[in-house]
C-alpha cells in the first residue's frame, strides 16, 4: 500500500508543508531536504491523493472532449494531440462520441459536468443560439472546434471557406474543364455541417469568380450518401472534358480513388483529385492525394489552450482562434 504525505512527512523528519513544497516544487526549501523528501518518496512509491488535492481546490483535473467518432482519422490525431497537451498541464481527458446524434451530445454533455469535469472541448453537431444558450447554463468552461454553433462562444478552427478556394483555384489552373465537389448532405439534415458548408462556399466562389471571364468550368455538386456510392462515378467522365473531383473530406477522395481503381482509372491520369484535411494515413497511399492540410495538432493545441484561459478566468466567452490552412502536394491532379 503506498505511503501518505502524511507518513512520508514522519519518515523525512519534515513537516507536511515541506513534503508539499518539495513534492510541487515550490516554495522555499533546503536543496538537500527536497532531495531527501523526493528519493524517499520514489522508494516508497508514493503517489498524490487527486481527489484529495482536488477537493481543496475545487478542481478535478479533468476535462471532457466531445466529438463524432474516432473512426476518422482527422478525430483520431485530434484526440491524441489534446490527449498530450493536457497531461502536459497535469490533467486527464475523458472521451465522448456523439456519433452525429443531437440528443446524444446533449446527454453526454450533461454527463460530464455532473462528473464535475473542469472545462470541455466540443465538436458539435447541434447549433444556433437555443444551443449556446443551453451551453451556456452548464456553467462550465467550453472550447468549441470546427463545426461554429453560434456567435458568442469560444471557437477555434480554420479558414474553410479561404482554404476550399484556393484547392479550387489550384485545380482551375491545371486545365480542368469540369470540378465534381463532393461532399456529405447538407441540404437534407437538420445537423450542424458547418465545416462542410464553408468548404462548399469557398469552391462556389472560386468558380465563379472564374467563370466571370471567358471561361466557363462546368461545376457539379453531389452528396456523399447512400445514393452517391452506389452512383457510376464513370458516368462523371463519360465526357471529353477534363475532370477533376474535388471532396470535402480525405476519406471521401479515397473512396472514389478506390473505386476508380477497380476500374483501371488513375488519378493523376484519367482523372484529378482533391481532398481536404491531409490525414495521417495518406502517407500509405499511392498516387500521393493532393490535398489540403488541416493543421489538426495546432487546432488541438490551441483549443486546450483556450479552454485552460476560460477555466482560469483570463478570458471571456467570445475569444476564437482561426489559422490559416496550406496546400500539400501530390500526384493527383
Amino acid at each position: 500500500m503506498a505511503v501518505t504525505a502524511k507518513e512520508l512527512a514522519q519518515m523525512c523528519g519534515v513537516s507536511r508543508m515541506t513534503v508539499h513544497r518539495a513534492l510541487t516544487d515550490t516554495g522555499r526549501i533546503n536543496p538537500q531536504t527536497k532531495e531527501l523528501i523526493l528519493t524517499k518518496a520514489k522508494e516508497c512509491g508514493y503517489r498524490p491523493d487527486l481527489l484529495a488535492r482536488g477537493l481543496v481546490k475545487g478542481q478535478t483535473f479533468y476535462i471532457g472532449v466531445v466529438v463524432l467518432d474516432v473512426n476518422n482519422r482527422y478525430f483520431s490525431q485530434l484526440l491524441s494531440a489534446i490527449g498530450t497537451e493536457a497531461r502536459e498541464r497535469g490533467y486527464f481527458v475523458n472521451i465522448t462520441l456523439h456519433e452525429q446524434n443531437k440528443e446524444m451530445e446533449k446527454e453526454q454533455l450533461e454527463r460530464l459536468v455532473d462528473y464535475h469535469v473542469d472545462g470541455i472541448i466540443l465538436s458539435s453537431v447541434n447549433q444556433g443560439s437555443e444551443y449556446r444558450d443551453f451551453l451556456r447554463s452548464l456553467d462550465t468552461p467550453i472550447v468549441t472546434i470546427g463545426n461554429k454553433i453560434a456567435e458568442d462562444l469560444p471557437f477555434v478552427s480554420i479558414q474553410e471557406k479561404k482554404a476550399a478556394r484556393q484547392a479550387t483555384e489550384e485545380i482551375l489552373h491545371k486545365g480542368y474543364e469540369k470540378i465534381v465537389f463532393v461532399c456529405p448532405p447538407l441540404e437534407r439534415t437538420e445537423e450542424n455541417t458547418y465545416v462542410h458548408r464553408q468548404r462548399l462556399e469557398g469552391f462556389k466562389e472560386a468558380v465563379a469568380s472564374w467563370n466571370s471571364g471567358e471561361a466557363c468550368i462546368e461545376s457539379i455538386v453531389i452528396d456523399r450518401n447512400e445514393e452517391y456510392v452506389e452512383r457510376s462515378y464513370e458516368e462523371l467522365l463519360s465526357t471529353d472534358k477534363k475532370t477533376a473531383f474535388f471532396c470535402s473530406g480525405d476519406i471521401f477522395a479515397l473512396d472514389i480513388m478506390k473505386y476508380m481503381g477497380a476500374k483501371d482509372k488513375r488519378a493523376g491520369k484519367d482523372y484529378g483529385i482533391m481532398g481536404f484535411d491531409g490525414v495521417d494515413i495518406l502517407d500509405y497511399v499511392t498516387p500521393r492525394l493532393n490535398t489540403i492540410y488541416n493543421p489538426v495538432e495546432q487546432v488541438a493545441k490551441e483549443a486546450v489552450k483556450l479552454l485552460f484561459k476560460l477555466m482560469n478566468g483570463e478570458t471571456d466567452r467570445s475569444e476564437s482562434v482561426i489559422m490559416d490552412c496550406e496546400m500539400m502536394a501530390g500526384e493527383t491532379l
